[in-house]
């Protein structure tokens, strides 16, 4: 991550020296975490993650008094079991806690899944105002200090590198 920005930092400088003489450059930079997070779509985001995560919470606390109930009533007649009760109700008490972790991951794997499904149109919405912003303002490039990498770069406008790093660094042209 930190090459990439120290790449595009190159670009740009080696894109500034070699306009000298022509109408200087323009970037811009937005901080597209803070933009984001205070878009009005963002309300239904958190609001749905809330109710799947209070889903999600309920179910393994229905779990969870399950257990507690049940090691209560073990820890309790433990001495009267005979050793075949006493593996069964062990058995019992490992199933309820492994089901417990195995719905707890896949409640997270849940949530992640639908967080990145909720905010993908949101994300989409901020990106085309960056790029429909950055060309009406003429921009060249446009920083992202959230992400620490370009939201926004209007190729016509940039030199691509890549052939002459290639060149200079002894590496043979990709195929195509």
């Amino acid at each position: 991550m930190k090459f990439m920005m120290k790449l595009s930092l190159a670009v740009l400088a080696l894109v500034a020296t070699t306009t000298v003489g022509y109408a200087q450059p323009k970037f811009g930079y937005v901080n597209s975490q803070e933009i984001i997070l205070s878009m009005p779509e963002m309300e239904e985001v958190q609001l749905g993650m809330e109710r799947l995560q209070k889903d999600l919470g309920e179910q393994l606390e229905i779990i969870q008094v399950e257990y507690n109930n049940k090691v209560a009533e073990y820890q309790k007649n433990v001495n009267s079991y005979s050793d075949a009760i006493r593996q069964s109700k062990e058995q019992e008490l490992m199933s309820l806690q492994q089901r417990y972790e195995e719905l707890g991951k896949a409640g997270q794997q849940e949530l992640q899944t639908q967080q990145a499904k909720l905010m993908q149109p949101i994300v989409e919405k901020a990106t085309a105002a960056v790029e429909k912003i950055s060309k009406e303002q003429g921009l060249i490039a446009v920083f992202d200090m959230a992400a620490g990498s370009l939201a926004y770069f209007d190729k016509e406008q940039m030199i691509d590198i890549a052939p002459m790093l290639r060149k200079e660094l002894g590496i043979a042209e990709p195929a195509k």
